[in-house]
């Protein structure tokens, strides 16, 4: 046996968010799941050239050195991927003919009156008319009109976790869950592409939709060599990241229940939660699972707002009762990138100028948690709610909505990941039977405070409800 295959074997998993790019390495086989080593870097928009995009060559070096580390130390067995939606590459034979547009710009508002007139229906698509570049087909459609000979030349277009797979192996595929996210490409109930996709004589440049987490093949051999991967080490077809942080719950829970999974965005997952419940104009959708399934969604900006609005310090309980007292609200939205309030601006009522730093905070997690019971709610969701990422460590923000939902006699558990996506990816094709699987902890209304708590959230929703009805 050779010195590389007496490492232990571990599941690489590379996920991009909107914010930061990880790279984890996860401990392989029937007792595996348990993240060995995490590697990470700020993700950064690079603003010049034709338009803001996103900083490949930065990503890929930063990629292949972490994988040689990684390979120095462990058998990389297999290598996953998990990004942000709302992103594609396209690619001119074996190179990029375009930068990867980034979708917060808001230059492709520009074709949006033209594009708003092909854009197939949201009963065919389950895909929300949002900003931005948030429709995939409106950023494709603006490259097109914008960038016309560069986009003649295009032969293929890569959904983002494809494209990092194509990176690694050569081998172009496409995968549902990327393509179902609010693309406006992709027909959930028919698993076909959309109507907009043939308008506009776009489906012979999709590759062949691959299962999602199917082998795309090895490592090239050149890459494996330069890096110190073993020759078989595999790449599987990657998947959109709120997807992720659903599938060790799918594998493991009966219906109903709801995932929020928290980051950038908070993304709200209801499943089992009823299709005909869906409205448009509040940004819910239809997500597509890894296994096809369609999983009705709604979001909102949760962790882009609670930067905007947080102090300094940790706000508890304290500041908590302090805010509910003196009668500080946030309204929303402080976003205008989605969510069921995303053409409203926020505003702070009361006397703001007496809250501490900590008490700012203590704002902007009541806040986001009111929003997401608010989300919960709206899309009907029955069942336990499980919390991942960055809010299930807010002890204020889990007990909040923790007394909310009891409401509806749904309980709230916190997810122990730290994000979530890394492990959903890694289960992908994997046999995890024997997994030690971490139980999330389920959090209770506190007793003391839940009455204030409550009628502070009815003041709350019938200020939004008035604001939402004269928009």
């Amino acid at each position: 046996m050779s010195e590389l295959e007496l490492r232990e074997p571990v599941l690489a998993v590379l996920d991009i968010g909107k914010t930061n790019v990880k790279l984890c390495a996860v401990k392989a086989g029937h007792h595996g799941g348990e993240v060995l080593l995490e590697k990470r870097r700020p993700n950064r928009v690079l603003m010049d050239g034709p338009y803001p995009h996103v900083d490949t060559d930065a990503i890929w070096q930063w990629l292949k050195t972490s994988l040689k580390e990684m390979a120095a130390e462990y058998y990389v067995q297999t290598i996953g991927m998990t990004t942000h939606g709302a992103t594609a590459a396209c690619l001119a034979g074996d190179e990029l003919a375009l930068p990867i547009a980034d979708y917060e710009s808001n230059v492709f508002e520009a074709v949006s009156s033209e594009y708003d007139l092909l854009r197939a229906s949201f009963d065919e698509t389950g895909s929300p008319n949002l900003s931005s570049g948030l429709n995939l087909g409106r950023q494709l459609f603006w490259l097109a009109r914008t960038h016309s000979e560069a986009f003649d030349r295009v032969t293929d277009i890569l959904l983002y976790p494809q494209y990092w797979g194509w990176r690694l192996t050569c081998v172009k595929a496409s995968e549902v869950t990327s393509l179902g996210c609010h693309t406006d490409l992709w027909q959930p109930d028919r698993g076909d592409y959309s109507s907009l996709v043939d308008r506009l004589g776009w489906r012979d440049l999709f590759p062949d939709v691959q299962i999602t987490g199917a082998s795309l093949g090895f490592v090239t051999a050149d890459l494996a060599a330069e890096l110190g991967l073993p020759e078989d080490c595999q790449v599987l077809n990657g998947i959109h990241d709120s997807n992720a942080s659903l599938v060790p719950h799918l594998l493991t829970r009966a219906e109903p229940f709801s995932v929020v999974s928290s980051g950038t965005w908070t993304v709200i997952c209801g499943v089992g939660a009823p299709l005909d419940n869906l409205d448009e104009q509040q940004d819910m959708l239809i997500n597509v699972s890894a296994f096809g399934t369609a999983v009705p969604t709604i979001r909102f900006m949760g962790g882009r707002e609670w930067e905007t609005l947080r102090g300094d310090g940790q706000g508890g309980m304290n500041e908590l009762l302090q805010l509910m007292t003196d009668g500080v609200f946030a309204l929303p939205s402080f976003s205008d990138q989605g969510g069921p309030f995303r053409h409203t601006h926020g505003r702070l009522l009361g006397p703001v100028e007496r809250l501490s730093g900590a008490g700012k905070t203590a704002l902007a997690s009541t806040y986001c948690a009111l929003m997401t019971d608010y989300c919960l709610s709206a899309l009907a969701t029955r069942g336990d709610v499980v919390v991942e990422g960055a809010f299930a460590a807010n002890a204020l923000y889990m007990s909040v909505l923790a007394t909310l939902c009891a409401t509806r006699d749904q309980a709230v558990y916190g997810s122990s990941d730290s994000t979530g996506t890394t492990q959903g990816t890694a289960m992908l094709g994997q046999d995890i039977n024997h997994w030690p699987l971490t139980a999330p902890s389920r959090l209770y209304p506190p007793e003391e405070h839940g009455r204030a708590i409550l009628a502070y959230a009815e003041r709350w929703r019938r200020w939004v409800n008035e604001r939402a009805s004269a928009a």
